[in-house]
């Protein structure tokens, strides 16, 4: 079953961390935001494979917007 991460506030996509297909475990960064000046890491909640990725840096996000799912 795939987890999905998503953004908990507005922020612009810092950076991605991982590819698809790569494996993580958790508490991994997969993504960072930026938001006021401070980047925040989004981490992964379990292990397994990112099965994609929905974002690019670069890209503003929404709170409740997917970022990646890992399954």
């Amino acid at each position: 079953m795939a987890h999905t991460l998503s953004a908990e506030m507005v922020a612009s996509v810092h950076s991605i961390e991982v590819s698809a297909g790569q494996r993580v475990d958790p508490g991994a960064v997969i993504v960072v935001l930026e938001s006021m000046k401070m980047e925040i890491p989004v981490l992964a909640e379990t292990g397994g494979t990112v099965l994609d990725i929905f974002v690019a840096a670069g890209d503003v996000v929404r709170e409740g917007d997917a970022l990646a799912s890992i399954g």
